[in-house]
């Protein structure tokens, strides 16, 4: 069994997660919880050979930068994955009972398992760039969970933001070891990593790396998102923060300690923060008055532990950080599960407004007593023992003199911190009188979630010897050096159990004087705080953004042309300072019919400087269009001179729907805007001949050009090469083209379909996009069926043209843009001919999405051949007649399909924008 084989399980699994809660409504979380026990079970298959070594599986993916669907899993990876498999299963399980029949219970199912995928290939990715993919998708899945109720979108946002950045700097961080190492996987980079710590990159991947995880796992200073998340419902708080999304960063930095466990900036970066963290992320959850806000700060400070034990870079340090991530999972999910059992049963989580719970709700204080403890460091819970484990690796720990002091006493004041908003936290909900008679204990159904982590801190208390296996394993993933962990929950006087006597007894001393801790807590408030600063440098970058994008609101031409003329000035200037000799003329590139074409371009935007009619300069602007399709044509460019005039006639369509609402006569501006014009024109022009002259018929054909001629129709099948670059060179930039212009139709659609005009003779679209022709002067007149007829006898020959076009574009001049573009024209004929039922819909939408489920498909037919877009060919015998088929074509008729929805978004909406029946000529 390979290890993919999981991973298609939770694929089908999110597949499915939507039809099952169709079906089962909230109960679509028992089978659910189901498929990840079934995916836990599969990977544990694996467990011994993962624990003694590691299990690889590999599915190639771009082979040209050696990058795959590389999964490795390790004792490292095998720990993370048990902790997302587990808890997500008890969170699937949980969310069936906490969940209500109103919710939306298929958009949370597969977005939680979606997300559990990522993060199963987050910690399983054997190469870098595939854990960048996965660090993403995580970071998309959260914000959707996050902002899911549509209380917290700016909550949601925040969170974004700061992950997302993170994200960045880790794709940053991905880039400098491909350039220094020329490899991103993962396995290679740690083998050399004497190699990349000694290159000059490394200080900046560290820091790089730092940013990624000290942004996902909320650190100060970027800490403050995660409190503003818990506005998420509590199974998603449950899972993202106690198992998941959170321990991406300490996994990360896991990862990163062979390659930096020994620099004294890595080490002292992470002995800082974490512990700082560690202190600031207590002090504020002892703050709290609502329990969610005093686990999530709760959530920064346990993360701060880990990192410092990261930090030390030894054995000891890294043994810990594997036990105390494993054991933080169990008792923060616990929390998290019951502190939404008491809102949903007591109707709020305010410890203000709690009292006495324990008398109704016995078992639920049981269980939170349980896991309270666990976090407090008490015997003997789990959370005892990695307590006393830190304090171990912190006091032996002899970098520098009395620095084992220092960090020992910053891990006592976080832990006797800890011990008092855990103490809080079990007094404030469940002590005291009893409030609220009329509640009662939950079904069994509902609690079992979160009593098997309370009581699986209990049990591998006492036997968390059984651990040992897997921390000795992620020992030697992380530092490549043996483990030899002696786990026990008890090993005599020492003192650690001395530090751990100070803890508790701080801790009850915190906790009896709990009043006047809460009175000094609410006067103290950090001078800076990070949400603060957020808000301000997001506001500050809104108002840039406006800033800059003003002209584009602008209604003046002159503004919009303000930036693009600007960069080309600056261009030329830069051009001027460093310019070298210009090269001699290639004799053969210039022609005398060249000066007819500039002659032509002169006078007519000559004519374009002085006419004050709209069609006039509409003819004038074409007349331009033409002479450089002409000039394409003298250099033999045919599939650039087909595409020039198709765009030409289009553009005029376009824009006579848009002048048909203005006044047929220019303003005539004023002198001082000409003279304005003219002073950006005027350079503007002198910097453009200037490049043409210096740039072009200067060089031989470019070695790519070359290689393109002689291999292109052999490789690729085709023998037209500018159609094959497009679709079977370059296939995943025309994708891309592709993706931005279905972005553009859809934002056209939303832009103008909101608030378009009324129309005397009713809505010019049905609402969802689609083109709708409308009644032109003439049809009121009585004049349509000249139109008509035309557009009866010449619609088919169109229609016919652009699928020949489409077909032969792979060999001869052609292809899915100027295909589409022909059946552009046929739409614009249609628009302005309309049907005897007045209305013509061809609609745009499903034109979009199909035309990019028909790339992206093609796309992936293409791994089964290696690789993502690699065009497959096949030949058909028909009766003697031989044809070469290939997935281009279909890749090309998904160009086809997006060029066909952009041209009837734009003509459907401007259309109708311009349906409003008013004479020629009438002002606006």
């Amino acid at each position: 069994m390979s290890l993919l084989v999981p991973f298609a399980v939770m694929t089908l699994a999110a597949v499915l997660a939507f039809p099952l809660a169709r079906t089962l409504g909230r109960n679509a979380g028992y089978p659910l919880s189901g498929a990840f026990v079934l995916v836990l079970g599969l990977l544990l298959v694996f467990a011994p050979d993962a624990l003694a070594g590691s299990v690889d599986a590999e599915l190639e993916w771009l082979p040209s930068l050696d990058v795959a669907l590389k999964l490795r899993m390790d004792g490292l990876g095998l720990l993370f994955a048990v902790l997302i498999l587990g808890v997500g299963a008890l969170v699937m399980a949980y969310a069936a009972r906490y969940l209500g029949d109103d919710q939306s219970h298929g958009r949370l199912f597969v977005l939680l398992t979606v997300f559990a995928a990522a993060m199963l290939m987050l910690v399983l990715a054997a190469d870098l760039v595939l854990l960048y993919v996965a660090w993403e998708l995580t970071t998309v899945c959260s914000f959707l969970l996050i902002g899911g109720t549509g209380r917290g979108r700016r909550q949601a946002t925040r969170a974004l933001v700061i992950t997302a950045a993170g994200g960045l700097a880790l794709l940053m961080a991905v880039v400098l070891v491909f350039v220094t190492l020329g490899t991103t996987s993962l396995a290679t980079v740690l083998d050399r990593a004497d190699v990349l710590r000694d290159s000059s990159a490394a200080p900046w991947i560290a820091v790089l790396v730092l940013i990624a995880a000290f942004t996902k796992s909320a650190q100060v200073p970027f800490h403050f998102w995660l409190p503003d998340a818990m506005v998420a419902i509590t199974p998603v708080s449950a899972y993202l923060h106690a198992a998941t999304l959170v321990k991406g960063g300490i996994y990360l930095l896991m990862r990163f300690s062979p390659v930096y466990a020994e620099t004294l900036g890595w080490t002292a970066t992470l002995l800082t923060v974490g512990l700082v963290s560690a202190v600031i992320g207590a002090v504020l959850a002892l703050k709290q008055h609502d329990l969610k806000s005093l686990l999530a700060y709760s959530t920064v400070s346990q993360l701060g532990w880990i990192i410092a034990l990261i930090g030390l870079g030894n054995v000891d340090g890294l043994a810990d950080a594997a036990l105390h991530t494993f054991v933080h999972a169990l008792f923060k999910a616990t929390l998290f599960m019951l502190v939404g059992i008491i809102d949903r049963e007591a109707g709020s989580r305010d410890i203000r407004k709690l009292s006495g719970l324990y008398r109704v709700m016995p078992v639920t204080a049981t269980l939170t007593a349980l896991a309270a403890l666990s976090m407090a460091g008490v015997p003997p819970l789990l959370g005892f023992v990695s307590k006393e484990e830190a304090y171990y690796a912190f006091w032996e720990y002899s970098a520098a003199p009395g620095i084992n002091v220092l960090l020992s006493v910053a891990a006592v004041a976080a832990a006797t911190l800890t011990f008092a908003y855990s103490f809080r936290l079990m007094w404030g909900a469940f002590a005291g009188p009893l409030e609220q008679p009329n509640l009662y204990e939950p079904r069994w159904s509902f609690l079992a979630p979160a009593m098997v982590p309370a009581v699986a801190g209990l049990v591998l208390g006492v036997g968390v010897s059984t651990l040992n296996p897997l921390i000795d394993a992620t020992v030697i993933d992380t530092l490549g050096q043996e483990g030899n962990s002696d786990l026990a929950l008890w090993h005599g006087f020492s003192v650690p159990v001395a530090l751990s006597a100070v803890t508790i007894a701080g801790g009850i001393a915190l906790f009896l004087r709990r009043d006047q801790v809460d009175a000094f807590l609410h006067r103290w408030n950090l001078p800076l705080r990070g949400r603060d600063l957020y808000d301000r440098a997001y506001s500050g970058l809104l108002a840039l953004g406006q800033w800059s994008a003003a002209p584009a609101r602008a209604a003046s031409p002159a503004a919009h042309l303000a930036y693009p003329i600007g960069v080309l000035l600056v261009a030329a200037l830069g051009f001027v300072l460093i310019a070298r000799p210009v090269p001699p003329v290639i004799p053969g590139t210039a022609a005398a019919v060249d000066v007819g074409v500039i002659v032509a371009l002169t006078l007519a935007v000559a004519g374009l400087c002085v006419v004050r009619s709209r069609l006039a300069a509409l003819a004038l602007v074409g007349v331009v269009g033409l002479a450089v399709a002409a000039w394409f044509l003298i250099v033999g460019g045919v599939d650039l001179v087909m595409t020039q005039l198709l765009v030409e006639v289009l553009t005029v369509v376009v824009a006579v729907l848009v002048v048909r609402r203005l006044s047929a006569v220019m303003e005539r501006p004023s002198g001082r805007r000409r003279l304005g014009a003219a002073a950006m024109a005027v350079p503007a022009g002198v910097a453009a001949f200037a490049a043409t002259y210096a740039l072009t018929g200067r060089r031989e054909i470019s070695p790519a050009g070359d290689f393109l001629l002689r291999e292109g129709p052999e490789l690729s099948g085709g023998t037209n090469v500018v159609n094959t670059v497009l679709v079977d060179f370059r296939g995943l930039d025309t994708l891309g083209e592709a993706t931005v212009l279905v972005v553009a139709a859809v934002a056209l659609l939303g832009a103008l379909g909101a608030a378009r005009p009324p129309s005397a003779l009713g809505d010019a679209t049905d609402g969802v996009g689609s083109v709708t022709a409308l009644p032109t002067r003439e049809e009121r007149l009585g004049n349509a069926a000249p139109f008509q007829t035309v557009s009866v006898v010449v619609g088919p020959v169109v229609v016919a043209l652009s699928l020949f076009l489409l077909w032969r574009g792979h060999n001869d001049p052609g292809g899915g843009f100027i295909a589409a573009l022909v059946g552009g024209a046929g739409v614009a004929l249609a628009s302005l001919a309309p049907s005897r039922s007045r209305w013509a819909r061809l609609p745009a939408q499903p034109l979009l999405a199909s035309g990019l489920l028909v790339c992206v498909g093609t796309g992936l037919v293409g791994v089964i051949d290696g690789s993502f877009l690699r065009p497959l060919r096949t030949s058909v015998e028909l009766g003697g007649f031989s044809q070469t088929l290939t997935t281009s074509l279909v890749f090309d008729v998904g160009i086809y399909l997006c060029v066909i929805g952009l041209v009837v978004s734009a003509i459907g909406r401007l259309g109708a924008r311009s349906g409003t029946p008013q004479e020629a000529g009438a002002p606006r």
